[in-house]
């Protein structure tokens, strides 16, 4: 069983990735359906958190049926840092998780994110000083390093332990590579080979199929891995993966219907968390994910995201889903 702290998450645990404008509660709804075993929030600015920013504080919403879960936040100053994990403390999750990863510009100009893989002596004390804030278990995403000749990942495993983080979860690439290029988990791999490494140690990167699942778990060694992209639209992701695990057989991909029905509860889900207008909104960045496969599928996207009234959304959802259901077009895996 593997373990952050005393939190027992799984023989091999899934993990939603942090995704900024994703990881919200109510995507993180479908995921935890679908088999995901651990799940952490979108990653939170610190600096928000001490404004009392609405936006900041709302991120740490948390519910029943997601735990456990992780709040994810990031910074680059030590009071603020210090600070913002004695609020996350407060709202009560099962893991704080400290972002050392996010390459995107404005974050990594501030030294935070990524950018912090600039300086690891600044990563570690950062590190030591939450992990003494607060009582909850403190983990770890980050990357290789900041580029090809600072992959200094191996020594931050060593470091970040010895000052008492209970996990770390690996991208495997570096800042500068931001998404492109294949992510390379040989480091990840080494890592776990290190006799001195006794905490769980998570792969990220490019684990879009099952079947590259159990190769990258058999290959590496890995105690879990964290989905990020692959989940977007398809949240069924986590139990196909299961199911290959325990079975070696693909399981058959998600029917009509549940590619329909997950859009819709995820649109109900976001109205009632963000409120009608900005529901209806941030949802239509979905809608492609969830119907992609779906020949002609363009009018019927135009139709959703130039729509305002949540009554004529589910009426568009359900005409879309009858047009195809009559017409025997299986949606694409």
């Amino acid at each position: 069983m593997v373990k952050i702290g005393n939190v027992e998450i799984g023989e091999f645990p899934l993990l939603l990735a942090p995704m900024e404008d994703v990881s919200d509660p109510p995507f993180r709804a479908l995921c935890k359906r679908n088999g995901c075993d651990m799940m952490y929030t979108e990653f939170i600015s610190v600096e928000g958190l001490i404004r009392d920013a609405a936006k900041s504080v709302q991120k740490l919403d948390i519910y029943d049926e997601e735990r456990p879960i992780g709040i994810q936040i990031f910074g680059a100053e030590l009071d603020s840092m210090t600070r913002a994990a004695e609020i996350v403390e407060a709202a009560q999750p099962e893991v704080l998780d400290i972002n050392y990863g996010c390459p995107v510009k404005n974050v990594v100009c501030r030294m935070a994110g990524a950018g912090i893989l600039q300086d690891i002596d600044r990563m570690v004390k950062l590190t030591d000083a939450i992990v003494k804030a607060t009582k909850l278990p403190v983990t770890v995403k980050t990357r290789l390093g900041w580029d090809e000749n600072t992959k200094y990942v191996e020594q931050v495993a060593e470091r970040l332990q010895d000052v008492g983080i209970k996990a770390l979860s690996i991208h495997g690439r570096t800042r500068k590579q931001m998404y492109k290029g294949e992510a390379d988990w040989s480091l990840i791999g080494r890592i776990k080979e290190n006799p001195r490494i006794h905490i769980p140690i998570f792969g990220n990167g490019d684990i879009d199929s099952p079947q590259k699942a159990k190769a990258y778990k058999e290959r590496y060694g890995v105690d879990g891995i964290m989905i990020g992209r692959a989940s977007i639209g398809y949240p069924w992701i986590f139990r196909e993966i299961k199911h290959y695990l325990e079975t070696g057989e693909t399981l058959a991909p998600p029917t009509l219907h549940e590619r329909v029905d997950a859009a819709r509860e995820h649109l109900r889900r976001s109205i009632k968390w963000k409120g009608e207008k900005l529901g209806v909104l941030e949802m239509r960045r979905h809608y492609t994910n969830y119907l992609k496969g779906l020949p002609g599928i363009k009018e019927f996207r135009q139709k959703l995201v130039s729509e305002m009234e949540p009554s004529c959304l589910f009426d568009i959802l359900d005409e879309a889903e009858a047009f195809y259901a009559e017409a025997a077009i299986i949606p694409l895996a």
